[in-house]
């Protein structure tokens, strides 16, 4: 009896069983990226702000990316193509030093928007759907556009530093709307303006984008995906019987906790923070 397929590298002398039609979503383009975004402004809470203009200096901590918005729109002049607009917003944490004191930990806002043309390919269909309730929702149609996902890691901190304000600065304000979910990431009001400093950052943002959309899939299929593991219990009173002393020796044993190890990771802490 030849051996059971599972999920996995799949040998040669595996036979396929049949031909399956599947609905899924196809990968038509993508990119990768490598973005050094130099001089980002640092919008800062209102507690973050008052300490900023009267640091000395400041020095990056941490970035953090919050929510990444994305639009797609089709390019005129080139047919299946379509131009997707990302928008990073970040969570920038610093340390502002005020004079022999020790540092006061500081944050904000940064935001950063970058463009790509990718090929997602053209539909004329009108889909409907009966997975919507209500007979009226399933006579609207879903737009042929097709889906970008964007992938990307929290980014690194290449520079920070601190900018004083003066009238002959050109008018740096906020040309964008701030998402609600995105500024309740904060906790308090950000400062867009009316600042003696202001903090830039330099990051480095790493990310793929793709163009997907749904379609139908011929694959090869061995066999039904039948789950293979046993649960442990058939109900929570099988559970809750179960003999605490096996359980216990289940538990792999913690070695690290009983020997130091050779390498420790060191994150400074301020004594002051205005971040929540």
């Amino acid at each position: 009896m030849p051996e059971k397929v599972v999920p996995g590298p799949v040998c040669d002398d595996r036979s396929i069983r049949e031909a399956v039609c599947i609905h899924t979503k196809k990968i038509f383009d993508s990119c990768r990226d490598q973005d050094c975004v130099e001089d980002l402004r640092v919008y800062p809470t209102r507690c973050s702000q008052d300490v900023i203009d009267r640091a000395q200096s400041i020095k990056a901590k941490n970035a953090e990316l919050l929510r990444a918005y994305i639009d797609v729109e089709p390019v005129t002049f080139n047919r299946g193509f379509y131009t997707v607009d990302v928008r990073y917003f970040y969570r920038i944490t610093a340390d502002a030093f005020l004079g022999a004191a020790r540092p006061v930990e500081v944050c904000g806002l940064a935001v950063f928007s970058k463009r790509a043309i990718l090929f997602g390919s053209e539909s004329g269909a009108k889909v409907f759907s009966s997975e919507e309730s209500g007979n009226e929702t399933q006579c609207v149609p879903q737009q042929s556009l097709p889906t970008a996902v964007v992938e990307a890691v929290d980014p690194l901190i290449l520079n920070m530093k601190l900018v004083d304000v003066c009238e002959c600065r050109p008018c740096d304000c906020t040309c964008f709307d701030i998402p609600a979910a995105v500024a309740d990431c904060f906790g308090e009001e950000l400062v867009m303006s009316g600042d003696i400093h202001r903090a830039f950052v330099t990051l480095g943002q790493f990310s793929i984008i793709r163009m997907e959309r749904d379609t139908q899939l011929l694959i090869p299929a061995y066999d039904y995906c039948i789950p293979t593991k046993e649960c442990n219990c058939n109900d929570g009173d099988d559970c809750r019987q179960a003999d605490p002393c096996e359980l216990f020796r289940q538990v792999q044993f913690p070695v690290n906790e009983f020997f130091p190890p050779n390498t420790i990771t060191t994150t400074s802490s301020a004594s002051q923070s205005c971040c929540r």
